[in-house]
């Protein structure tokens, strides 16, 4: 675990099964989930440990999903509930969350990642830190060649505030100027969806939604974009919702707190240039 809300929310179920033990995602570097995972069924075995829980983050979800591959133990990921007992209980995210799964796991040692911003964040004092191992390279199925660090945005989407997000809308990678412009005079991440992603405009770890990042953030603003039920999936953390869309039936205009209809160009950089002249 690291000390993001995420593996603090991981930490609430955890300690349901007893005293829990912590091992760093950093432990091994640069991150090469094959051998976190290899090396964190070593630990548990040491430790004859109950069950492994994870933040259900990109990271944890593939960290977790190897070692029930090596391990063949069951792996319910995106849980929002967990009870010990013969088996053990769980409720899960299903469907971007537009679904709750009743699940029972049949096993000495289940695998469970909790879902980010559902469960409440442990305030206890840190576990012990667990001894990593690094397994032998002759054990890797995938070994890590090259590690490429992305831009640093400066703001983490995850732990974000606010959001200035834009969609389809924006028209092209250049056109994301006037969000940066903005994110940067709100001190907020920049985030997007699936379709400007799929576009090539902004890069995976920009997506907000199912397939991308789940959001909390106290302000979300949303540009240019639709509303797609993946995208809302995402959001259902967020407390405000501000849409600016030409489209006032668009799905995410019609769920958002506060809605501006109009031309994006426009609208955004007329925003930016008030803050400004305000400060």
């Amino acid at each position: 675990m690291d000390e993001s809300d995420a593996s603090r929310q991981a930490l609430t179920l955890a300690r349901k099964f007893g005293d829990p033990r912590s091992v760093r995602m950093d432990a091994i570097e640069p991150f090469a989930p094959d051998a976190l995972a290899a090396a964190l069924a070593q630990a548990a075995d040491e430790l004859n440990a109950s069950a492994v829980f994870a933040a259900g983050t990109d990271r944890g979800n593939e960290v977790m999903a190897r070692l029930a591959a090596r391990t063949g133990l069951p792996f319910a990921a995106n849980c929002i509930s967990a009870t010990p007992g013969e088996p053990v209980s769980v409720t899960r995210l299903r469907w971007g969350g537009s679904l709750l799964e009743e699940a029972r796991l049949h096993s000495p040692r289940p695998l469970i990642s909790v879902a980010p911003h559902t469960v409440p964040a442990d305030t206890g004092p840190r576990p012990q830190d667990v001894d990593m191992k690094p397994p032998a390279e002759a054990d890797l199925v995938v070994r890590v060649v090259d590690h490429v660090s992305p831009r640093n945005g400066g703001v983490s989407l995850a732990e974000a505030k606010v959001i200035v997000s834009g969609g389809r809308g924006v028209g092209s990678k250049e056109g994301f100027a006037i969000i940066e412009d903005l994110a940067g005079l709100l001190g907020a991440a920049v985030g997007c969806s699936r379709a400007v992603t799929s576009a090539g405009w902004r890069p995976h770890s920009d997506q907000v939604g199912q397939t991308g990042t789940k959001v909390a953030p106290d302000v979300y603003i949303a540009c240019g974009i639709s509303g797609a039920t993946q995208h809302m999936a995402g959001l259902k953390g967020a407390k405000r919702i501000l849409a600016i869309n030409s489209d006032p039936q668009a799905p995410l205009m019609l769920n958002a707190d506060y809605t501006v209809t109009g031309d994006l160009k426009e609208i955004v950089p007329a925003i930016s240039a008030e803050i400004r002249k305000r400060r």
